[in-house]
């Protein structure tokens, strides 16, 4: 291709969110890309190839985590991305974990305590399949959700949202300062194309299983959610832990730019394998000799 990876996530990437609108980013946006199928499979598979390659030197070197968090609405790509895009990764050097409704023991703790259990270690790569990030959306749309957190009432005042920015934003700094990587993508799907892909899901008995009713009765609450994701963002974005707006219409070129995203953050990391001291390089040698002197 003759865009850089540069020139793919700039226009997605949000590091200060004062001023940031939503509807500055088209959902269906393809950066000027025109890909056929198999120009997006070569293109997504160069970049596979090439996380491939940092993941190995990440898990190598062990200094450095990485923590990737998706968000989105229902259908909007999430799943898809990851796997596409993580297809080249070593299971050995990946974790992913959804985040679903929470258990009562969840419910008993505060509401970051269950994401910090399942935070990558050095030289891993964790993704966040939704997050913490669910608890200023999906609890900020309907009031039961924040209910069933079973907080003190006098804590619940109209500036509970404002100090879980604060609080989210002084957790992702300290990470950060701890050698943890963050990117945060947010999958931004048109609601005309999420109508679009819930119906192939009704349509086609293979997706069947991919759709519930509840998925209709969210999408009743769109705008609703949208504000939510805007101030998300708004409040969240920081140069140490950005939001990836990615236009989520064109799944190929969602996967492009998250992909792109990763490489080059990684890329910034200087990652390489480690340089053994001359103590172990001579043990290596009597190593080779011992093995050459076998029969």
């Amino acid at each position: 291709m003759s865009i850089s990876a540069d020139d793919f996530v700039k226009p997605y990437r949000i590091t200060d969110g004062k001023g940031f609108k939503l509807s500055d980013i088209d959902p269906g946006d393809t950066g000027g890309l025109k890909l056929d199928k198999d120009g997006a499979r070569e293109a997504l598979q160069s970049g596979v190839e090439r996380l491939s390659d940092l993941q190995e030197k990440l898990y190598a070197q062990d200094r450095w985590s990485v923590l990737l968090i998706f968000q989105a609405m229902d259908a909007a790509g999430k799943d898809g991305a990851i796997k596409h895009v993580m297809s080249g990764i070593n299971p050995q050097g990946c974790d992913v974990t959804p985040f679903k409704a929470p258990s009562a023991t969840e419910l008993d703790h505060d509401f970051l305590w269950r994401c910090q259990l399942a935070l990558p270690e050095r030289g891993r790569i964790g993704i966040f399949n939704r997050s913490y990030y669910e608890e200023v959306l999906v609890a900020r749309v309907h009031e039961e959700v924040l209910a069933r957190q079973k907080l003190p009432p006098e804590l619940v005042t109209d500036r509970i949202w404002e100090q879980r920015f604060e609080d989210i934003r002084n957790f992702e700094r300290y990470l950060a300062r701890n050698g943890t990587v963050i990117l945060k993508f947010f999958l931004h799907v048109s609601k005309a194309e999420q109508k679009k892909r819930f119906l192939e899901r009704i349509d086609d008995p293979a997706k069947n299983w991919k759709f519930s009713a509840g998925d209709v009765a969210e999408r009743s609450h769109w705008q609703r959610y949208m504000t939510a994701y805007e101030d998300m963002i708004q409040h969240t974005a920081a140069e140490a832990a950005p939001w990836f707006v990615v236009p989520a219409d064109n799944k190929w070129f969602t996967r492009l730019v998250v992909a792109s995203a990763v490489i080059k953050r990684l890329e910034g990391l200087k990652l390489a394998f480690p340089k053994v001291d001359d103590a172990t390089r001579a043990s290596l040698q009597e190593a080779r000799k011992a093995l050459m002197a076998e029969d």
